[in-house]
């Protein structure tokens, strides 16, 4: 019989030796480095040698266990194509696609059946959230982030950058009648989408009417609350559409409404939004349908 250590040892070295970082593998891991660090002293006592040389920090690799490393990562990739392929026998493993949700909503389920078209035999999950899931950690195989600026932790490329144009139903317009300048959104109610973000620039009514003031001196600040304000981004997108008010909103999330006549460009003064970049494991064993998928998106954007 094969003499080997505890599997879990193995897995928290191998992840460790990978980062050269306990707190970086035990957040892989989902553990803590403690537990990390017990788990490669265990294995370093049924190996009889020093693997991790932990002082100075950071923590170096021992000769032993630069030897190691490399045979490990080696057989847990074997593995995970082997426990790839028997599940291809019962069929494909769905591509796990976890994008904001009002992305996935407004944008990425309408599209679908042209996926189901053209790649007929490849299945998808749709992870609708705007919790930031760990595809480092398995939650995903492609993320489609939203940011200002491409993560640096992962593989990435643009897909498309919005614009924020300020949006309402057509028979809003019929009752308040028509815009011609930028101060006559004032007459309307404004529904505020809260960002609950850091970022100075975010594309916010207030944003939006700085800017406009530049070009038409009526624009005054606004010595009232919003009329509503949520933030949930597809609730004032629904509010919008059932005629509520005008809000600021992403010309991509909201192209269907917008090419469909269902919602309308209430003044075509734009600010810049951010990239949806999408984002995978630069050694995914879905690579090949990942990059079907990258493809897919930007002919159908």
């Amino acid at each position: 019989m094969r003499k080997l250590p505890p599997l879990r040892a193995l897995h928290a070295f191998e992840a460790a030796a990978r980062h050269l970082s306990f707190a970086a593998a035990a957040n892989e891991l989902g553990v803590t480095p403690t537990a990390v660090s017990h788990q490669i002293r265990q294995l370093e006592q049924a190996c009889g040698v020093k693997l991790f040389q932990r002082r100075p920090r950071p923590s170096h690799l021992t000769g032993a266990g630069a030897r190691l490393s490399p045979a490990l990562r080696i057989g847990f990739d074997a593995l995970a194509v082997a426990m790839a392929s028997l599940s291809e026998e019962n069929g494909p493993a769905p591509l796990r696609v976890t994008s904001p949700s009002a992305f996935a909503s407004k944008w990425l389920v309408p599209r679908l059946p042209k996926w189901r078209d053209e790649h007929p035999t490849i299945p998808l999950e749709i992870i609708g959230t705007d919790a930031v899931l760990d595809v480092r950690a398995g939650a995903a195989d492609i993320a489609i982030r939203y940011a200002r600026h491409p993560p640096l932790d992962l593989v990435a490329h643009e897909v498309f950058r919005d614009m924020y144009v300020p949006v309402c139903s057509p028979r809003l317009l019929e009752q308040h009648g028509a815009i011609e300048r930028a101060s006559d959104l004032l007459r309307l109610p404004l529904i505020d989408y809260d960002w609950i973000t850091r970022d100075p620039e975010a594309p916010t009514w207030r944003q939006w009417l700085d800017v406009a003031r530049s070009i038409d001196p009526d624009v005054k600040p606004l010595d009232k609350s919003w009329d509503l304000s949520f933030r949930e981004e597809l609730h004032p997108i629904d509010a919008v559409i059932g005629g509520q008010g005008v809000a600021i909103c992403s010309d991509v999330v909201v192209s269907n409404e917008l090419k469909s006549g269902l919602l309308v460009k209430a003044h075509p003064l734009a600010l810049p939004g951010y990239g949806f970049y999408l984002v995978a494991m630069a050694d995914s064993p879905q690579g090949p349908v990942i990059e079907a998928f990258s493809r897919w998106m930007r002919a159908v954007g």
